[in-house]
Order: C-alpha cells, then structure tokens, then sequence
C-alpha cells in the first residue's frame, strides 16, 4: 500500500485456514509494516479468510497481496494477488504425505492456477514442477527468486556454542543431517551408508541428526535403536539456531540426502558456515550446490558410503570443499531477494496499470 509516496506493509499474523501459525507477540518485520488481523485459534482464521466480505474489507486500498503459505483465496481479489511456489512433491509424490496436508497444498496452489497474477518459484526447478502440472498459467507470470540464508548475517550475533543435549561434541569430530523427519528427507539412506561405513573400518564419528519429528516415520526411533551402531546415532530434534550454527561450522561432513526439495536452505545454510556436503543431485539441489558439493544419487548407499570415506579420510578435500561452499552461499541472500521481490511488484502494478487504460 502507497500513501503520500512512501510504501506501506501489512504483515498477515493469519493467512487462510491451512498452515495455522499464529504470530501474537512478535513484532512486524518492517519498520514500515503493521499488523493485519492474527486469529489464534484456526477456527477463528477460517471463519475470517473465507469471508469475501471480511477479506474484501482488510484488502480495501491493498495494492499487492503476497501469499507464502500455500493458501489462495478461492474467489478474485482486488490487489494484484503474488502466490509464492515452495515446492510440488504433494503432487509428484502424495505418498510422502498425509492425506490433509496433501490435499490443503494441492487446493490452494491450483486455486492460486486460476486467480493469482504472478508467482515466485524458489528455484527453476519448482518452476518447471509447477508450469508441467499447470500448463495454462502464462510461463512469463513464473519468476525464479532464489532465498537466502538465515545466517548470512545473523552467526556471529547469535554466538553459536555446542548444543545442550551434545556439549561432548566440542571435543568430538561428529558427521551431521539436519531436516525435518519425514521420508522425501530420506534420512534411513543414512543408516544404511553408516552401518556400511563403519562396517568397512570408518572411524566411529556420531552422526547427529538434527530435525523435527515430522509424518510417516514413526519407526524412526526405533530403526535408531536397531542399529548396530545406535550409541554413536544421536537425534536432538528441535535446536536453537545459535546450536545449530555451530553444528554447521563443526560438522565434519555435512549429509543431506533428500529425494525432493523447493529450494534446500539446509544446505545453503550448512555452506555458508564452512561445512563440508554430501548433497543428494535430485530437484533443485544442484542448482543451489552447484560444484561446491558432491552431488550423489540419493537412492545409491554405495555411492554414499564411498564418497564419505573419501571426505572422512582427506582434510585437504574437506577444506576445498568446505572453501567452495562459502563462495557459492555468497551468491545468494535475502538482500538480493527482496530487492528481486519489490522489482516483481513494481513490475506486476504497472501492468495492471497499463491493462487498466
């Protein structure tokens, strides 16, 4: 919103009635922004976006409209609506999630099919996901706006220390997987390649995993405490981003093995702060890797096994590595993104200026 020249933000507390996320105590994210309605239950949410006369009223004077959570409105809008594309997998593979999830995704991005006027896809991977799905959206609508990482600017800030649950890990060499426990993640590959590893002689490093418990893998304890090799498999869950940016800046090999991902900020993150990866070469992983990874097939544990003995056994590859990983985070931050971002509005506003006359 424009008044007397100067922009002006809403920050949505609340948006739609899928990814509920209330935000009541936090401060906007602008200096320039304010607090749109922030609902906390998600019946209340519900009962508010679903309105049209309720929406309707809140977009009164709204320019643009940005939608990052999969939810579109199921009727047109006024502003000129901005979907932002995360990534397809509910579409190209429903089997990795529950029934709601998959379905709330898949309501909301077709919805944003029909009505919205432009989309930002995280990575030209999840443009040409979503353009092959849907082909009647006009590809010149598609944008590719890279993401940055969290840390760009924030690690020394944070001064990052050893997580609680590990304080041991500060005098322990420790190989790491971060992300959510869900299976398009992939994190059995890594029991597997570790029981491999360590059955061929590798040197008994943890392998810390770091990540939510997710959907569909109940069983993961318990393949945890199956292993041959359970008292050096550690899973910490949640941990505060201060620990986290050390286990990224310790880690001797950082493991990242998913079948499918919109962006992959777990690596852009993990490069940026010096460690060493083993990346899957699936979706949009390599576009953001680029050569400062090894990019391996995330369904070969062979592949795996020997590129991580490799890595283990050569400190002078882990530092190249390590080096490469640094120069190629630099290429991407949030800067670049929003300036990327308020060029699309600016762009998309004079459009519909210019189909208005």
């Amino acid at each position: 919103m424009r008044e007397g020249g100067h922009r002006h933000y809403t920050a949505l507390g609340s948006f739609g009635d899928f990814a509920h996320q209330p935000l009541m105590a936090l401060q906007p994210p602008l200096q320039e922004a304010r607090w749109g309605p922030r609902h906390l239950l998600r019946q209340q949410a519900a009962r508010f976006w679903n309105n049209p006369q309720a929406v309707g009223g809140l977009l009164q004077g709204v320019d643009v409209l940005q939608s990052n959570n999969f939810w579109c409105p199921a009727w047109p809008v006024d502003p000129v609506l901005v979907y932002t594309l995360h990534d397809l997998s509910f579409v190209d593979h429903p089997d990795w999630h529950r029934e709601r999830n998959r379905w709330g995704c898949f309501q909301g991005m077709q919805r944003a099919s029909i009505h919205a006027d432009w989309f930002v896809a995280i990575s030209q991977a999840t443009r040409d996901a979503f353009l092959r799905h849907f082909p009647h959206v006009p590809p010149q609508r598609v944008r590719v706006i890279y993401q940055g990482s969290r840390f760009e600017s924030s690690a020394k800030r944070l001064r990052p220390h050893p997580p609680k649950a590990l304080p041991w890990l500060a005098q322990q060499s420790f190989l790491l997987s971060t992300g959510t426990i869900e299976p398009r993640k992939n994190q059995k590959l890594l029991l597997e390649v570790y029981a491999r590893f360590r059955a061929r002689g590798g040197a008994a490093l943890p392998l810390v995993f770091v990540g939510g418990p997710g959907w569909l893998m109940d069983d993961f304890c318990s393949a945890l405490q199956a292993s041959p090799w359970a008292s050096d498999l550690h899973w910490l869950g949640y941990v505060s981003d201060a620990e986290l940016a050390w286990l990224y800046g310790h880690c001797l090999v950082n493991l990242y093995p998913s079948f499918y991902e919109g962006f992959g900020l777990p690596v852009l993150e993990g490069m940026g702060l010096g460690a060493p990866l083993l990346c899957s070469d699936r979706t949009s992983l390599p576009e953001i890797v680029g050569d400062a990874g090894v990019l391996l097939p995330p369904d070969d544990p062979e592949a795996w096994v020997m590129a991580l003995e490799q890595l283990v056994q050569q400190p002078a590859q882990r530092q190249s590595r390590a080096d490469a990983g640094r120069r190629r985070a630099g290429r991407f931050s949030w800067q670049a993104s929003a300036s990327s971002l308020l060029a699309l509005y600016e762009e998309a506003l004079a459009v519909k200026r210019a189909s208005r006359r």
